[in-house]
């Protein structure tokens, strides 16, 4: 069984480079945050260097500079409303497990953000208007969760704590309320929300799952703009649904907003708190809306058909978005025209579009997104490539993963089974007890379509997945033994009692919801939801690989698996590489994809 370790790095562009690598190395860069009173500074996340880092903007001067430079890059950034600071969050390579350090927007050196605090994984972070407050949230296996006022010059001091999982939502416009989301009642999918004031005094609570025996959620969207408004944007799921409504904390009185969408909707203030910049999310497409919140009309914004991943309303009135389709790779647009950032250097080449299929299921209607080569016609060699989370879904966006197996001649399916975002909450909550079961499910009956459409070669199946989708794969490679000819397994929950104990405490929460309890407490329902259970069963051929820092899916637990593979000389092949979940490098990103390309080339059966 050969296994690799991270080595030398693919070498320099080409005019040769195929459109798959191009598709990686073009500059890339994300939907920019602004300083609330310093509208002209900002912050992104740029590829510019080869590796995901943090970037500063001040698009008075176009002065742009790196911020931050490691080796394993670093996404996690925040602006300080006053513009004056960048906050960035400091993990050793990826496990997640940090402090935050700071420096000014000007440029300088980083320094500890929060002196007197410990490394832990992040809970949340609100940062004040005065330039000096922040509110910080923390979680360690020890200590649960906790919530912590820091001010500069002073010890940071405790104002919550809990077991349970929680988090900071939004510090008001003032300073004087502090939001938060918990999951005291023990059902970490579903969050209730408290107020509080800087001293930790209880100022409201709003709690839809009347203390956990109702399965309804809400989460913080956001405090209004202004000085002394105690308004509070709230998400909620009492129509079934995500939607947006306006809690007055101080006063109780809720707003809701009947806006007569059929999906998803949130929502974010206009900078004067007059509006709210509503996004839509219907059937794996997105679209965006201004709602008057004094005279209650929704009027749409134009955008092209796709997906809208991030939006901002500006101090003029212009809203920044950005977009891509499946087709079309992502930009940063503005509703007063033109690319808002346009980072120099090669075109990233576009790939096709999707086709959507909609499969009558055991729970219901699913929805897949079909790509395949354009003028291709079936029975093709096909990838079902499963989305993680299980808490998202796959949507008309542009991918470069699923755009290179395309390339190579691979039709691309991938599958919103029960569990995923978009379709209401019913559809997601669905795979409660029966967890990784009940996905498969849903998968089966899409790759029976995809047969009996012709689409699909049946001998030629592959199930391919990251995160929650690495799982997935490797439970289906032992539950359905017969349906897939090959597996490829990105950073995978593999055994899931190991990985429930070696995991980040938030993710224990979650697990713990899911199923009904701890390992101790229901045994058997994490042995029937663990790909180890069936890993004797196994058929296909199985590519894995993992992040040695992963904190969400260890190390140890997927070498638990890789051991019984090994333990009967089944075929397979792993790498391993030094980073977290995922890599924010891109020659290792695109080692990666080479190195799964290459597998299924060697061991996918050839066509009959």
């Amino acid at each position: 069984m050969p296994e690799e370790t991270a080595d030398d790095m693919p070498e320099g562009l080409t005019e040769t480079m195929p459109d798959w690598e191009k598709r990686f190395r073009a500059p890339r860069v994300s939907l920019p945050d602004w300083a609330l009173d310093a509208p002209h500074r900002a912050l992104f996340v740029s590829n510019a260097t080869g590796t995901y880092e943090l970037y500063s903007w001040d698009r008075e001067t176009g002065e742009q500079q790196q911020v931050t430079h490691r080796p394993n890059g670093t996404t996690e950034g925040v602006l300080s409303p006053d513009g004056e600071w960048i906050w960035w969050f400091d993990d050793k390579d990826g496990d997640e497990f940090g402090v935050w350090r700071r420096r000014p927007f000007t440029g300088g050196e980083d320094e500890l953000a929060t002196p007197g605090l410990d490394p832990s994984y992040p809970a949340g972070l609100a940062l004040g208007r005065d330039g000096r407050t922040a509110v910080v949230g923390r979680s360690t296996d020890e200590d649960g969760t906790t919530i912590h006022l820091a001010r500069t010059g002073e010890p940071p001091r405790e104002i919550y704590r809990h077991r349970e999982s929680a988090g900071v939502g939004d510090l008001s416009h003032d300073g004087s309320l502090i939001a938060i989301e918990h999951t005291e009642h023990g059902d970490a999918m579903h969050s209730a929300l408290r107020v509080l004031r800087p001293d930790g005094t209880a100022v409201a609570e709003l709690d839809d799952t009347e203390g956990g025996t109702k399965e309804l959620g809400l989460e913080v969207l956001g405090f209004a703009p202004v000085d002394g408004d105690t308004r509070l944007l709230v998400g909620h799921q009492r129509r079934g649904r995500w939607e947006p409504m306006v809690w007055d904390v101080a006063t109780g009185e809720e707003t809701d907003l009947v806006l007569d969408l059929p999906g998803d909707v949130s929502a974010e203030w206009y900078p004067d708190g007059s509006a709210l910049l509503v996004v839509h999310g219907f059937e794996a497409r997105s679209e965006l809306f201004r709602y008057d919140l004094g005279e209650g009309r929704l009027e749409r914004i134009p955008t092209p058909p796709g997906t809208v991943s991030g939006a901002t309303a500006r101090p003029d009135g212009t809203v920044e978005y950005l977009w891509s389709s499946a087709a079309e790779p992502p930009a940063v647009r503005s509703t007063g025209g033109g690319v808002v950032l346009d980072p120099p250097g090669m075109r990233c080449p576009g790939s096709v579009a999707v086709e959507d299929v909609w499969v009558d299921g055991p729970g219901g209607r699913i929805h897949a997104l079909v790509q395949k080569p354009a003028g291709a016609k079936g029975p093709l060699p096909t990838v079902f490539d499963i989305h993680g989370g299980p808490t998202w879904h796959d949507s008309d966006s542009f991918a470069a993963g699923p755009a290179a197996w395309v390339d190579h001649g691979y039709a691309v399916v991938r599958v919103n089974y029960r569990g995923s975002t978009g379709y209401g909450r019913a559809w997601t909550d669905a795979l409660k007890h029966r967890v990784g079961l009940i996905e498969l499910e849903d998968i089966a009956a899409v790759r029976e379509w995809a047969i009996g459409s012709g689409l699909a070669d049946p001998g030629r199946l592959i199930l391919s997945g990251a995160s929650w989708g690495g799982y997935l794969t490797l439970l289906g490679l032992g539950t359905q033994p017969d349906a897939w000819a090959l597996g490829i397994a990105v950073v995978p929950v593999a055994d899931y009692v190991t990985a429930y104990h070696d995991e980040m405490e938030a993710l224990k929460a979650m697990d713990r919801t899911l199923l009904g309890g701890t390992p101790e407490e229901v045994p058997e329902r994490f042995a029937a939801s663990s790909p180890l259970t069936y890993v004797d069963r196994v058929k296909a051929p199985v590519f894995i690989s993992a992040g040695v820092n992963d904190p969400r899916c260890p190390i140890r637990q997927i070498e638990n698996y890789v051991t019984r593979l090994q333990a009967r000389d089944a075929v397979h092949e792993v790498y391993r590489y030094d980073a977290g979940h995922g890599s924010l490098v891109v020659d290792e990103r695109i080692k990666q994809v080479r190195l799964e390309l290459d597998f299924a080339e060697r061991h996918l059966p050839k066509p009959k």
